[in-house]
């Protein structure tokens, strides 16, 4: 599937140097490794890209409108197919794999991306938001159709006046007892809903999140089915319209929507966690309605899994076709009468691009073991609040990571192909304008980073749901600081990084900087270094009188900081723990220095908080570089073999000219 790899006369020496051989990778081993469980749906969706490849080239050539209805055609297309409802209950036609369809997802992320986002929105939010909300009169009302994508759907939940802020909402859903109904209305301007995929041009339906109101009292914000095309035109009470040209994804019909009065049955609030009597009680099995929110919110994790995967995909994208172009671009002769070099042969477009290389393998494994235990979750193996609030940091986390990745990766590839990187049918184009986005929607980064350390603070506490920022830094501050500093335990920390630090004269020697209980302690020794410090400051500006807002305000880039590195964290565990699992042989050896690259890469870009803190010498920072600069010399033979290990099928990588270029 992967596409053809360079004749040898563009492969690296290979060397033994101290011992070191140089590893042979079977790449269809290896892309067997990363298929995972699901290789099967895996396949499926290749198969898919494969057959739709046409469609990355008539996102140049046809009109918005034209390309929007031809995405719309696709979209059906890969649903008769069976891939994009594994996630779904059996008796709708689906598979019951939450996890499968997370895979399914991730992999269309080497097609075109508008492709991929409505795919998200039809199935991911709108079929996500009525299967996880809704009870089974729901299910058996709209699942079928939307699964087959004979009901086109839209998830309305964000407004221009709200933003990530989800329970300011302003749309307002009042319950009328005499007729059974549900009035739903935008009071002002800045709650019209904004920003919704499949809205401007497809949808029917729509998942509709509005403040509930019986009886003048307010019961939060709650979910409804709310028709808003009949017959392909606004339906009565229902004003749409388009948001225009974006950056990207110009295939996905995004549009603002307004409601006055539309009326709905009382059957159109997806009841899971809540319901209206016919006389209009207010009831719920969740008494606490902070609580009660976060659930609802909490079940709609899927969509932050699946945007994070997507990035990491979009990032193996953009690596295949900048390290495949650097191996046959040549630049500059290294003496006379020499040839000239290949790139990927020169130390810094090897520092480049291979840090880069090894966080996406990084990232992929722990985008692996989230969505395994979000499958765990959903289908009812992991189950207590516990377990839902982990799931959600670390949803939130790896999201904001990966997504950051993707960004940084596509920029960097597309500038390490020079000008040619700069030209459409070679896919930076797109792949830069369609994944910018990743970074805000599904939550904005810097928000998701906030969610990751409330849950660390305040160590999943029972009110965890209860707190938003300021309830946390009065949380912090009055109770929980003693139990993040024991449960921290930086100083035994600090002892057992000195135990696996080398001394000065022995720095220089492998077998210090390469340990992985070295590396590993490292990365706890800051995440929880940044944690306690991090509880001190919110427990002394509270101390101090200050307000708990000005307290947040005054920490919150400590806060961010450390949820970054408590990701960071997770990303090393579960890439040491999926290479340790792995037979010996060359493939291991091949993700071992993966492993230590994205390590050490990621002490060297802090290196200054570690040289701070006392954890790095001068001496031995400067040890890392050199370690770093030895770890990509021992990759250049193998990279391509690594980037054709994630299987990107050769119809879709599309950039001909960079790809044969020198042949």
């Amino acid at each position: 599937m992967a596409t053809e790899t360079p004749t040898t006369d563009t492969a690296a020496p290979e060397e033994e140097t101290d011992g070191y051989v140089q590893p042979h990778v079977d790449i269809a081993e290896l892309t067997r490794l990363l298929d995972g469980k699901y290789a099967e749906v895996r396949t499926l969706v290749r198969k898919n890209l494969a057959q739709n490849a046409g469609i990355l080239e008539e996102a140049e050539t046809l009109s918005r409108d034209d390309f929007r209805d031809r995405v719309k055609e696709v979209v059906v297309e890969v649903a008769a197919t069976g891939q994009t409802g594994v996630g779904f209950p059996s008796e709708y036609g689906g598979s019951d794999d939450i996890g499968a369809s997370v895979a399914a997802f991730e992999t269309m992320a080497f097609g075109d991306l508008s492709v991929l986002v409505k795919i998200g929105v039809q199935f991911g939010l709108f079929g996500g938001a009525i299967q996880q909300l809704g009870s089974k009169h729901h299910h058996d009302a709209y699942l079928p159709d939307t699964i087959s994508g004979k009901l086109m759907g839209c998830f309305a939940m964000t407004e221009a006046g709200h933003g990530s802020n989800v329970q300011a909402l302003g749309t307002v859903a009042t319950y009328d007892v005499e007729t059974q109904e549900f009035v739903i209305t935008t009071p002002d301007d800045s709650a019209h809903k904004d920003y919704i995929g499949n809205a401007a041009r497809h949808a029917e339906m729509a998942v509709v999140f509005a403040q509930l109101e019986i009886g003048g009292k307010s019961e939060g914000v709650h979910a409804f089915v709310v028709p808003i095309r009949v017959d392909g035109e606004p339906a009565p009470g229902v004003r749409i319209e388009d948001c225009g040209r974006k950056m990207g994804l110009n295939g996905v019909d995004n549009g603002r929507l307004w409601f006055d009065g539309v009326r709905v049955p009382r059957e159109a609030l997806l009841n899971r966690f809540a319901d209206v009597t016919a006389t209009g009680v207010y009831e719920s099995p969740i008494e606490n309605p902070n609580k009660r929110f976060f659930t609802m919110l909490g079940t709609l994790v899927l969509g932050r899994v699946s945007v994070g995967g997507a990035g990491i995909n979009a990032s193996k994208l953009a690596l295949a076709i900048a390290v495949k172009y650097a191996v046959r671009r040549r630049q500059f002769e290294a003496s006379k009468d020499a040839p000239e070099e290949l790139l990927l042969d020169y130390g810094q477009h090897q520092r480049r691009l291979f840090p880069l290389l090894a966080k996406t393998y990084a990232m992929h494994f722990a985008q692996e073991v989230l969505a395994s235990r979000m499958h765990d979750v959903f289908s009812g193996v992991a189950d207590d609040e516990g377990d839902r609030r982990a799931l959600e940091s670390r949803a939130a986390g790896t999201k904001a990571l990966g997504t950051w990745h993707a960004t940084r990766t596509i920029q960097e590839c597309r500038e390490a192909c020079g000008g040619a990187g700069y030209i459409s049918k070679n896919r930076f184009d797109a792949l830069k304008a369609d994944t910018d986005v990743f970074t805000t929607f599904e939550g904005d980064n810097y928000v998701l980073l906030q969610l990751v350390a409330k849950g660390l603070l305040t160590g999943y506490a029972s009110d965890f749901s209860d707190l938003d920022q300021l309830g946390m830094v009065r949380f912090v501050a009055g109770t929980a600081v003693e139990t993040v500093l024991e449960r921290t335990n930086v100083h035994k920390l600090l002892e057992r990084v000195k135990d696996l630090l080398p001394g000065d004269d022995e720095w220089d020697q492998e077998a210090g900087l390469l340990d992985p209980n070295f590396q590993e302690a490292m990365f706890r020794f800051r995440e929880e270094h940044m944690l306690s410090g991090a509880a001190r400051r919110l427990k002394r500006g509270v101390d101090s009188g200050m307000e708990p807002g000005e307290v947040f305000s005054r920490v919150q880039d400590h806060v961010i900081d450390t949820a970054r590195a408590h990701v960071e964290r997770l990303v090393l565990d579960a890439f040491v723990e999926k290479v340790a699992e792995m037979p010996e042989g060359d493939n291991k050896v091949a993700l071992g220095l993966m492993v230590d690259l994205y390590a050490l890469t990621t002490i060297e870009a802090d290196r200054a908080w570690f040289m701070e803190h006392g954890r790095l010498t001068s001496q031995r920072s400067k040890a890392i570089t050199r370690e770093i600069n030895d770890l990509c010399r021992k990759v250049r033979p193998i990279a391509v073999d690594l980037v054709d290990a994630f299987g990107i099928p050769a119809e879709v990588m599309r950039a001909e000219e960079l790809l044969t270029w020198g042949d």
